[in-house]
């Protein structure tokens, strides 16, 4: 690639993983959360490892690191899942937002804080998802790069 990529794609790779990690932290009151951050994420790793390739990326991201981030979100999702169950009864149930009156008041405390823009534990699972579909897109994208070309065989 041109040297004028190599110096541009950092920043701006940079840049858009910044909008994406905006998007999933406002995605309980604005338009957007987990996957659409997730995948703006994934376009800013996605862009580095196509310019750059995948041995001189500056994002140096290993495969342990990206299965432990991957695993991450989906124990926070299940996690989360698992509490509403525990604690009302049903998978996902959003404890911090009590509207039923089902979870008890000291469980209820743990994710309730008095702002008028709460959503409960819906952040958390935007932080999830996010999670998930950064690495996920993003390793897609890098296992399809890691296939070599074969060469024909020619029929003699």
């Amino acid at each position: 690639m041109s040297t004028i990529l190599k110096i541009l794609v950092l920043p701006l790779s940079l840049l858009i993983m910044c909008m994406g990690i905006v998007t999933i932290l406002g995605g309980h009151i604005t338009p957007g959360g987990g996957f659409q951050g997730g995948a703006m994420i994934a376009s800013g790793i996605i862009f580095c490892v196509i310019v750059y390739g995948l041995k001189d990326n500056p994002l140096d991201l290993s495969h342990n690191f990206m299965s432990a981030i991957e695993s991450i979100g989906a124990l926070l999702y299940i996690l989360l899942g698992l509490a509403g169950l525990v604690f009302a009864g049903s998978f996902l149930y959003n404890i911090g937002v009590d509207l039923s009156n089902i979870v008890p008041a000291n469980i209820q405390c743990i994710f309730n804080y008095p702002d008028i823009t709460y959503a409960g534990i819906i952040p958390y699972l935007n932080i999830a998802v996010g999670l998930k579909v950064a690495i996920g897109l993003s390793v897609i994208v890098i296992t399809f790069m890691q296939f070599k070309p074969h060469n024909k065989i020619e029929n003699e």
